[in-house]
């Protein structure tokens, strides 16, 4: 069983970082893709950044490419995104994902994800 506990969401001006965290217990022994998402309101969830099980396979969306930058430690359960050159457009809520995703094409969708964690808030505003 596959328990997701996000951390590291705040509030911080535009051009700002921050480090989100996952706590992912139960990843270690089986092969999880790991996704950031977000999420505004009203709006379906879009995903941020995924990393494969062995790193291998990294992908952003356009959006935050250059600026983002997701991880993971395996043997620590923890997966991270690290926020660089915050903009007002990354405020939203974000959430991590986890799923043994039978083609990585599909890592941007968001109904092919079974795990997920409550989320964690990140505000940018001057």
């Amino acid at each position: 069983q596959v328990q997701l506990v996000e951390s590291g969401g705040g509030s911080v001006r535009p051009g700002g970082s921050l480090r989100l965290s996952c706590a992912a217990s139960g990843i270690r022994e089986m092969s999880y893709f790991m996704t950031w998402f977000r999420q505004y309101p009203g709006k379906e969830r879009e995903a941020v950044a995924g990393i494969s099980p062995n790193s291998v396979i990294i992908n952003y969306a356009d959006s935050v490419k250059g600026r983002f930058i997701i991880s993971r430690d395996n043997e620590a359960e923890t997966v991270y995104l690290q926020m660089n050159s915050l903009k007002l457009e990354d405020s939203a809520m974000y959430y991590c994902a986890a799923e043994m995703l039978r083609s990585y094409r599909s890592w941007d969708n968001w109904s092919e994800y079974t795990y997920w964690g409550q989320g964690t808030q990140v505000t940018v505003s001057s």
